[in-house]
């Protein structure tokens, strides 16, 4: 299994030498560079060099693929390793490879501040999620919630963790090609085509190599991306002249007012709210999302799948430090040169896009190439983990219980394959129209997937953690806290007064779902005399 990833990034180191011997050859001032050059043919054959590269992983694994055991869960024997840091590629995905130095640009640093609350996250992830996750050798997440509160919840819960995974890869494909439609000043017309064409890559190899291709790829995935986003933080650093004409000592005048901790609801970001939403994201991911409990079941025991757990926050604690310092570096390079800003454009609106921006037209070429590879590797990283998850899904909960579960195994094999080619093209209409939700990129995310990303782990909080939960309980819970986290997201479109924060949409929804259903579990037990 290590042999292929190790070949990859042998080509991935490769590429990045061609790119830096490219630079070195360029050695031209900043000042005089072309303005928007634009991706040329050398960056255009390191994006190819990728995309076959991953296609042949995919082709690779698709040998070894004789079960729907080895489809879905990599034979339940992946290194520890490879599972932690394929959650983390999972789950990182173009949305924050983007939003994160877009945040730092327009907001400033503090919602990164979170970052602190990672030892919490350990503690309750890898000491009370997993080993109630692992205690039964499931295939789907949702299997658990039938055994607890009965087939109503479990097809519930099934049934959103598909909606939510189906929007979360719809959003993601939309912002990955507005970004590389941005990079290359193409009219915003061609979005659905590279829409189109991200989305094929992605479902050519998943449909091939199942799980182990996916994890494989979203480790070479992982290492371009680190790399990525060091060449532009050195780049800059070289262009400006040193670290310090970047890295700012005060806050910058535009920047919000953020506070450590604040009783409105209406301040955007706090610390306390940032501590808040990252430990909340985590355990939710944790506990109810099939991406990530997948790669927990894909592990050997439960050992593994809390170091699996360890080397994904480690991932995270450096690739969101680096991404913060990205922020830094693009902030100061445009304060430096206002007028390589996109024609009517400053720092002050869309800048989720000055990253690629940046990419495109100031990164020596062939390196460029690399850093948009790493762009597109992020947006194929999540969807290809989406694809697989949601077959598993759909596979187990839905077909399995539709009397499916009766074929062979090289059938049912056939069937998850398909299934996967089927919502590669429902994810691509669908990211057609995600342009129409306002927000930043970071309050996209949060006002979409945050809608069902509570609901749906309050099913397991309540289920697993609540003794005389009910089925019509968890149920009614779950409703209370869907209605909670749409007002809080839409707040100001329903009432006309001002946004509340999108950082308590999760754990507000999260507090009033399992609440409502413990009262409504209490009330129902009562009532049959229980």
């Amino acid at each position: 299994m290590l042999r292929p990833t190790c070949t990859a990034t042998l080509a991935c180191l490769f590429v990045v030498l061609v790119g830096l011997r490219t630079a070195a050859a360029q050695d031209v001032p900043a000042n005089d560079r072309p303005d928007f050059r634009g991706l040329v043919t050398l960056d255009w054959i390191v994006i190819g060099i990728y995309a076959a590269l991953v296609i042949a992983l995919g082709w690779f694994y698709s040998r070894r693929q004789s079960s729907t055991e080895e489809y879905f869960l990599a034979g339940r024997r992946t290194n520890f390793l490879i599972a932690g840091i394929s959650l983390f590629a999972t789950l990182l995905s173009t949305i924050s490879y983007l939003s994160a130095p877009g945040e730092v640009i327009d907001h400033g640093p503090l919602f990164y501040a979170g970052l602190v609350a990672m030892p919490l996250v350990y503690l309750v992830v890898g000491y009370v999620v997993i080993p109630a996750l692992m205690r039964v050798p499931v295939t789907s997440a949702y299997e658990l919630l039938e055994s607890r509160v009965g087939l109503g919840v479990r097809l519930l819960g099934s049934g959103m963790f598909m909606v939510t995974r189906v929007v979360w890869m719809a959003l993601l494909t939309y912002v990955s090609a507005k970004a590389f439609v941005t990079m290359l000043q193409w009219d915003l017309a061609a979005v659905p085509y590279v829409i189109a064409v991200l989305g094929i890559i992605a479902v050519i190899y998943t449909t091939l190599g199942g799980l182990r291709a996916v994890m494989v790829t979203d480790v070479v995935q992982f290492f371009i991306l680190v790399g990525g986003i060091l060449l532009t933080i050195i780049f800059i650093t070289v262009d400006l002249g040193g670290v310090r004409e970047w890295f700012p000592i005060a806050r910058a005048p535009h920047w919000d007012k953020q506070p450590l901790f604040s009783l409105s609801p209406t301040v955007r970001v706090t610390l306390l709210g940032s501590m808040i939403s990252y430990t909340m994201f985590w355990v939710c991911a944790s506990i109810s999302d099939q991406v990530a409990i997948q790669r927990y079941l894909a592990t050997r025991n439960v050992k593994a799948a809390r170091r699996a757990l360890l080397t994904n926050l480690i991932a995270d604690l450096l690739v969101s430090s680096l991404l913060v310092l990205a922020g830094f570096a693009l902030l100061g390079f445009f304060q430096h040169h206002p007028e390589f800003l996109p024609a009517g454009q400053d720092l002050l609106g869309d800048v989720d896009f000055l990253f690629p921006h940046y990419i495109a037209n100031f990164l020596p070429i062939g390196v460029a190439g690399l850093v948009v590879s790493a762009m597109l590797a992020a947006a194929m990283s999540s969807l290809d983990s989406g694809l697989n998850s949601i077959t598993t899904v759909f596979s187990v909960d839905v077909l399995g219980r539709c009397g499916r579960s009766t074929r062979s195994d090289d059938e049912r094999l056939k069937i998850a394959r398909g299934l996967t080619v089927g919502l590669g093209l429902a994810v691509v209409l669908l990211a057609c129209c995600m342009g129409a939700v306002p927000g930043n990129i970071l309050e996209v995310l949060f006002k979409t997937v945050g809608l069902f990303f509570a609901p749906l782990a309050g099913l397991f909080f309540t289920a697993l953690f609540v003794r005389f939960a009910t089925g019509i309980g968890t149920i009614g819970g779950a409703v209370c806290g869907f209605a909670t986290a749409a007002l809080i997201a839409y707040w100001d479109v329903i009432t006309g007064g001002p946004a509340l924060s999108f950082q308590w949409i999760i754990p507000s929804a999260l507090v009033v779902q399992v609440t409502a259903g413990s009262l409504i579990s209490a009330f129902m037990t009562k009532r049959s005399g229980g």
